[in-house]
């Protein structure tokens, strides 16, 4: 029987019915309507402004480097003083969860950034809307921006980008009607972490059609199945609109060939949606066979490291 460990992120949208909105509400910029004008409203919330308010960043203050995560680089900052970069990071002890953003909507996150250490799967992330007591997204954070291995690889893509120096990007955007609260756990027993992070979002108001954005973690190791399941139990309308895969091969054979299939609203034996190839399905053919080279498109990648990542 094969043997492999396999790794699934699956992101979707679950949508709530609230009133139509009629004007632009500053939400869905490109470069096609950068002319237009809203009543929105740009924040963004970092160490150096936990609370996102107007007028309210670089406040940190040298002389409280005695107090948890407020002066955390008062030593950096000795010659510069209140005003320049004192605490633009966090620490995160063993077993500690912390606060990354309260947010009151509505509105929409449009931007995360951070630059985490230590152990990535050690480094939960979690989000949730409005009341939620159980979060919508719960993952690793290396999982989230696609670091599945615990190290650095470049990854170019339209929803995350992850740069040189570990620095991580998410640009789903992730509307909420009534509050978001971000939160970060350190779960490693031994080491404390270092959490450089801005989250940037955009209060204003949001359409009725506007879906919650949604993640699940899997992890099998190993997988002992020829039929794994990547994710189920979704309930309600919604939207499907991409997964994360690593997969670490513990045989002579290789990754491809399976075929993703999609089973929805009541399918039982057959799917609706069956497709050729796991190389198919993200977007290559024939075992990507062109020198096992890594190739990056707007919404999807495949590399090879530790382990096949796509």
């Amino acid at each position: 029987m094969k043997k492999s460990l396999s790794i699934a992120l699956i992101i979707f949208f679950i949508p709530f019915i609230l009133s139509a909105q009629s004007k632009f509400n500053g939400l869905d910029m490109n470069m096609g309507n950068l002319y237009r004008l809203s009543d929105a409203k740009t924040r963004s919330i970092s160490p150096e402004n936990f609370s996102g308010e107007k007028g309210k960043a670089g406040m940190a203050d040298p002389a409280d480097k005695d107090l948890p995560n407020t002066a955390n680089a008062t030593h950096a900052a000795r010659d510069l003083g209140q005003g320049w970069k004192v605490n633009p990071f966090v620490r995160i002890n063993p077993g500690e969860t912390f606060t990354m953003a309260v947010i009151d909507g509505p509105g929409a996150i449009q931007h995360i950034w951070m630059t985490p250490t230590g152990n990535w799967r050690f480094s939960i992330l979690r989000i949730y809307w409005d009341d939620e007591t159980e979060p919508s997204v719960e993952c690793p954070v290396g999982d989230f921006f696609g670091m599945g291995w615990n190290q650095y690889s470049h990854l170019v893509s339209s929803a995350v980008c992850v740069n040189p120096g570990s620095a991580f990007n998410c640009y789903w955007v992730m509307p909420f009607r009534k509050k978001c609260r971000i939160t970060m756990e350190n779960i490693n027993d031994a080491d404390a972490m270092t959490l450089y992070y801005q989250v940037d979002y955009t209060l204003t108001e949001v359409p009725s059609d506007a879906g919650y954005f949604h993640t699940q973690f899997r992890r099998s190791n190993p997988n002992e199945t020829s039929v794994y399941t990547i994710n189920d139990g979704i309930k309600g309308k919604g939207q499907f609109v991409g997964v994360y895969l690593a997969w670490g091969v513990n045989n002579n054979g290789w990754w491809g060939e399976g075929e993703i299939k999609f089973f929805m609203d009541g399918d039982s034996k057959f799917p609706t949606i069956c497709g050729t190839g796991t190389e198919d399905y993200f977007c290559g053919s024939y075992n990507f066979d062109r020198g096992r080279q890594v190739y990056r498109i707007l919404y999807t990648l495949q590399r090879t490291g530790s382990g096949d990542q796509t």
